[in-house]
C-alpha cells in the first residue's frame, strides 16, 4: 500500500473518531435539558384538549415546580434566558410593612405578595398574636407564558413605591417591560386592594394566550381551643357571579376539591372564625379548589392546607390591568356585610328559614342587647327569656291541648272496655275521635305548638358554633363561650365522648331529664309504645345529648339548659294558675253531652271508608 494511502486512511479514521467523540457530547447536553423543553412545549402546545380544569392548569404548575426543583439542586442552574429575570431569580429576600388599625401585614419581594398578616386586637385561644398566614406558610404566582415558563413566585421583585398606606413592585423582563403589583392598604379596613398591572408584555406573550393562571396554596393555623369544633367549621367556600347565595367544598370532611368550569366572582379559605378571601373584579374564568385538614396535634400548628388554581382573562394590549382584592379579618356577619360583596354569606346560619330567624331575629337581637351589657352569658341568658315569652302562648296552647286529651282519658277507657276485640279496633278508634270533635279537642293541638318550635330551637344550633361575638367570651367557669367548657380534663379519651368534662353540657343533660320527668304524666295512653317513648324522652336523649354537645360551643348548652328550666318554670306556673283539670273536665263533658258533633274532618271520613268497607268483607267471609 502506498505511502499516501495509509496518511489518508489515519486521517479519516482520525476526523470520525473526533466527529463521534463531538457528537456523543451533544446528545449528552440536548438530553439534560429535555424534561425542561418538554414540559415548556407540552405547556404551549398540548397534544390533547384538557378534559377538565385540573388538566388544563397542570401543565404550567408542572414547570413551575421542575423550576423550583432544578434552582435547588444547582443554585447556579438558571433556565431564564432574559438577563433581568436571571438576576431576579437570586436576589436576597426583603421585607416591607402595610398596617392600619385592622391589620398589619408583612409582604415579602419573593413574589411580592403577603409573607405574614396579623389581625389586630384579636388573639388565639393562648393569647399569643393571632396571625392569619405565618412566615412561609403562603405562596402566590401569577403563572405566563414568554418565550419561557414565568411563575412570579420565583423573582424578587423590585419595590418601585412605598407610601403609608400603598405598596408597589415590579418585576421586569427589559427596561420597558415589566408586571407590576400595587397594593393599597385602606384606614381602618380589612380589605387589601391588590392590581396586577402588566406593562409592555405584548411582544413577549405570544397573541395566542387568553388567560393567566393564579396558583394561591396557604396553611391556616389553628386559632381556637376545640379541634374538632374549629374543623369542623372549616372548609372554602366560593361565590358565583350574580348569585344570592355561595358554594363551599363541605363541611366535617378530612379533605375535599371542586373543580369549577364557569366563572367565580371571589373564594375564601374559611377557618371557624377568621377567613383569607381573594375577589376577582373582573372574576375567575374556571378553577380547581381544595383542602385537607392536618392531624389533631401537628407540629407545627396547622389546622388545615388550602390550594387554589384559578384562570383569570389577559388581552394583549400597551398596559393590562387585572383587578383584586383581599380580605384579612374575622367572619363577623355586620363586618363581612358592611363590604356589600356577598361576604357574609360564608356564616353558616343555616338555610333559608333557619338562616332568616338567625339574620334577623336572633343576631339583631343580640346586637341590640350589646349595646347595653358585655357580658354575653347575661345576654343569652336574656335571649332565651324573650323568646320564651315570645313564644308562650304555643306553649300554652300545647299544655291546654294535652291537658283536654289527659282529662278525657277516662272517657276514653270507657270506649276501650265497649270494643275489647281486635277486630273492632276500626269502631274504638271512630268513637274516640267522635268524642274529641263533641268536646273540641284536636289530636294535633299538642303537636303543632311544639312543631312551629322546632326552628328556633335548630337556629339556636346553628349560630352558636358560628357566632363570631362569642369567641373567647368567658361567664362563670367557661373562658370560651364559642368552645367547650372543661371542668375536668380525663387522663384517656373516651368514644365520641372526648378527653374532658363539660359542665354546661352536663348541667343541660340533667335539666333535660327533669324536664322530661316533669311531663311524663303528659302521656295519656299505654302500651309497649308508650313505654318505649317514656324511656327515650327520660334516658336516652339526655345521655345522647350529653355525649354530643361534650364537645359543642359551651354557649349552646347553656342556652339548652336555660331554655329547660324556662320552660319548666312556665309548666308549673300554667298547672298552678291557668289549669283546673277538674273543672276542665267537667267543662268537656258538660260540652260533649250538649254539643252535636262537627263536620267530620276528611281524616274522619277516610275512618269510616275504612271502617264500612272492613264491615262488608266480614259479612262476605260470613
Amino acid at each position: 500500500m502506498k505511502k499516501n494511502s495509509i496518511l489518508g486512511f489515519a486521517l479519516i479514521a482520525g476526523i470520525l473518531i473526533i466527529f463521534s467523540w463531538y457528537n456523543s457530547k451533544v446528545i449528552n447536553e440536548q438530553q439534560k435539558n429535555i424534561p425542561v423543553a418538554d414540559s415548556i412545549e407540552s405547556a404551549k402546545n398540548p397534544a390533547a384538549p384538557a378534559n377538565s380544569v385540573s388538566d388544563s392548569l397542570s401543565d404550567a404548575n408542572k414547570v413551575a415546580s421542575l423550576t423550583d426543583s432544578l434552582k435547588q439542586k444547582d443554585s447556579s442552574f438558571s433556565i431564564y434566558k432574559d438577563s433581568l429575570l436571571i438576576k431576579a431569580s437570586d436576589q436576597p429576600e426583603e421585607f416591607t410593612t402595610l398596617e392600619n388599625e385592622k391589620v398589619k401585614i408583612d409582604f415579602t419581594n419573593l413574589g411580592a405578595q403577603a409573607y405574614k398578616v396579623q389581625i389586630k386586637n384579636y388573639f388565639t385561644f393562648d393569647s399569643l398574636d393571632l396571625n392569619l398566614i405565618r412566615e412561609k406558610t403562603s405562596k402566590f404566582s401569577l403563572i405566563f407564558f414568554t418565550n419561557q415558563q414565568i411563575s412570579t413566585s420565583n423573582f424578587a421583585f423590585e419595590k418601585a413605591e412605598l407610601t403609608d398606606s400603598s405598596l408597589t413592585y415590579r418585576l421586569f423582563l427589559d427596561s420597558t417591560s415589566f408586571v407590576e403589583y400595587k397594593y393599597i392598604l385602606p384606614a381602618n379596613s380589612n380589605l387589601l386592594k391588590f392590581n396586577v398591572r402588566m406593562v409592555g408584555m405584548g411582544k413577549h406573550i405570544p397573541r395566542n394566550i387568553t388567560t393567566l393562571d393564579i396558583n394561591w396554596n396557604l396553611d391556616l393555623p389553628r386559632l381556637e381551643k376545640g379541634y374538632d369544633n374549629e374543623k369542623n367549621y372549616s372548609t372554602i367556600v366560593y361565590k358565583f357571579p350574580n348569585s344570592n347565595g355561595v358554594e363551599d367544598l363541605g363541611l366535617r370532611k378530612d379533605d375535599a376539591e371542586k373543580d369549577i368550569r364557569t366563572k367565580v366572582s371571589w373564594f375564601a379559605f374559611q377557618q371557624q372564625f377568621f377567613s383569607a378571601i381573594l375577589v376577582a373584579k373582573d372574576n375567575f374564568n374556571v378553577g380547581l379548589l381544595n383542602y385537607r385538614f392536618y392531624p389533631l396535634g401537628d407540629s407545627d400548628g396547622n389546622l388545615m392546607h388550602c390550594e387554589a388554581k384559578m384562570q383569570v382573562s389577559y388581552n394583549e394590549a400597551e398596559e393590562v390591568n387585572i383587578p383584586f382584592e383581599y380580605y384579612y379579618g374575622p367572619n363577623h356577619y355586620k363586618t363581612l356585610k358592611s363590604y356589600d360583596q356577598g361576604f357574609e354569606k360564608i356564616v353558616p346560619l343555616g338555610g333559608w328559614l333557619i338562616g332568616w330567624i338567625n339574620r334577623y331575629i336572633i343576631i339583631l337581637m343580640f346586637d341590640f342587647l350589646g349595646k347595653f351589657m358585655t357580658n354575653y352569658g347575661l345576654i343569652i341568658l336574656i335571649l332565651t327569656l324573650l323568646i320564651k315569652i315570645v313564644i308562650s302562648p304555643l306553649t300554652l296552647k300545647s299544655y291546654m291541648s294535652s291537658a283536654k286529651m289527659r282529662v278525657l282519658k277516662p272517657e276514653i277507657d270507657k270506649i276501650a272496655e265497649k270494643f275489647p276485640k281486635q277486630e273492632d279496633a276500626m269502631k274504638k278508634q271512630q268513637e274516640t275521635m267522635a268524642l274529641y270533635s263533641k268536646a273540641g279537642v284536636s289530636m294535633f293541638g299538642g303537636c303543632l305548638p311544639m312543631l312551629l318550635q322546632f326552628p328556633i330551637l335548630f337556629a339556636m344550633f346553628k349560630f352558636f358554633p358560628a357566632s363570631f361575638e362569642l369567641r373567647q367570651q368567658g361567664f362563670l367557669w367557661a373562658t370560651d363561650l364559642s368552645a367547650f367548657d372543661s371542668v375536668l380534663d380525663l387522663p384517656f379519651t373516651i368514644p365520641l365522648y372526648g378527653d374532658h368534662v363539660s359542665l354546661f353540657a352536663l348541667l343541660m343533660a340533667i335539666s333535660m331529664y327533669f324536664y322530661s320527668r316533669m311531663n311524663i304524666d303528659q302521656m295519656t295512653t299505654g302500651g309497649p309504645q308508650m313505654a318505649g317513648m317514656k324511656y327515650m324522652s327520660l334516658y336516652f336523649m339526655p345521655i345522647f345529648l350529653l355525649v354530643l354537645c361534650n364537645n359543642f360551643s359551651s354557649g349552646l348548652s347553656y342556652y339548652y339548659m336555660l331554655s329547660n328550666l324556662i320552660t319548666m318554670a312556665q309548666t308549673w306556673v300554667i298547672r298552678k294558675y291557668f289549669v283546673d283539670e277538674d273543672k276542665l273536665y267537667a267543662k268537656l263533658k258538660e260540652k260533649a253531652a250538649s254539643n252535636t258533633p262537627k263536620k267530620k274532618s276528611k281524616f274522619q271520613e277516610r275512618l269510616d271508608a275504612a271502617y264500612k268497607a272492613q264491615q262488608q268483607q266480614v259479612k262476605k267471609k260470613k
